[in-house]
């Protein structure tokens, strides 16, 4: 099947969004699928506003028309709600192409956190573009009921994978300072909630893995605190299996899949009790959710890293493709 998949989340960005499709399309080509991908890295951009790692594409329709012409998908997926979501979905109403969406990330609760804007406001916009999807995908049971709640329907389970063979228990020692060693990784940004981590009071060392807008105010801040930017492939495994606990302070992502890496690693999680970690973690006995922070990441050193390593060999990237692929809407361009 020719899959064409439209992202405004795309390299060089860092993230669970886009890792996540670009390990999906991997895995579809390795099915014998044929995956395009149009992404900000193939229009003119201007940086988004207060972040400007993040591209926005401009104008970008009628390539977006082009490159339908010349692939004649046979499913279209909307990844994201950006510029290029929305040329996108204008362009299937337009000429009635089926096509299936996905909710990655609490835009309403991100926007709010930088500049106040309503929550309901943007979940009045999102359930806009989502409506005439097919199906809208989602990663959790927690964040499907809650959507179907606010409105949203046609919602899919779409769940995710990790890489065990990069992300594993490893030979520990690498990272520097006493123990406990306490990890972050992620966008370091006020949506992530990173403070919240840093102003604990905890024995050992903290680290935190990654890059963002808050980077230079929070090393000001917390000099005790080590900040190493971004990391990937085998460097950020190293960090992360290296770690006593994983802590993730996020009270808006809709997954978290540093969460699955880090268990794979052998990393028992803390975190709040929030959609993602509620999710991943509740009742595995390979975490502690805690709305105190400091004392689910007391908790969580007691738990067996072996138990973390087992749970999250559950979880594969093939099937979560072939769970993507049962939520398409495959159609002919002639239909």
């Amino acid at each position: 099947m020719r899959i064409l998949i439209v992202t405004d989340a795309w390299f060089p960005q860092i993230n669970g969004v886009v890792r996540t499709l670009d390990t999906v399309r991997g895995e579809l080509d390795a099915l014998g699928h044929r995956v395009e991908v149009i992404s900000p890295k193939d229009f003119r951009t201007i940086p988004c506003p207060t972040y400007p790692e993040i591209r926005l594409a401009l104008f970008p329709r009628h390539q977006i028309a082009r490159v339908i012409a010349r692939f004649e998908p046979q499913a279209i997926h909307i990844a994201t709600e950006g510029p290029l979501g929305w040329a996108a979905r204008r362009l299937c109403l337009k000429r009635k192409l089926p096509f299936t969406t996905s909710f990655h990330t609490k835009f309403p609760e991100y926007i709010h956190a930088r500049f106040r804007i309503p929550v309901s406001w943007g979940y009045a916009v999102l359930r806009r573009f989502h409506k005439p999807s097919r199906g809208v995908m989602v990663a959790t049971p927690t964040l499907a009921r809650a959507l179907e709640e606010n409105g949203f329907k046609t919602v899919k389970p779409w769940s995710r994978g990790v890489n065990t063979g990069l992300f594993h228990p490893r030979e520990r020692g690498f990272l520097e300072g006493p123990r406990p060693i306490s990890l972050f990784v992620g966008r370091v940004a006020v949506e992530k909630n990173v403070e919240a981590f840093l102003k604990l009071d905890l024995k050992g060392t903290k680290y935190v893995v990654g890059d963002g807008p808050q980077m230079a105010e929070l090393k000001a801040r917390y000099p005790q605190v080590r900040f190493t930017g971004y990391k990937t492939g085998e460097a950020l495994a190293r960090h992360v299996a290296d770690a006593d606990v994983f802590v993730f302070p996020s009270r808006t992502d809709t997954y978290g899949l540093v969460l699955l890496e880090a268990l794979a690693s052998g990393v028992p999680v803390a975190a709040y009790p929030v959609h993602g970690p509620i999710d991943v973690v509740n009742g595995h006995r390979i975490g502690v959710l805690d709305e105190d922070l400091g004392c689910a990441v007391r908790k969580a050193l007691k738990i067996s890293r072996t138990a973390c390593r087992d749970f999250a060999l559950g979880f594969t990237w093939r099937a979560c493709a072939e769970q993507f692929l049962g939520n398409l809407h495959p159609f002919e361009l002639g239909d």
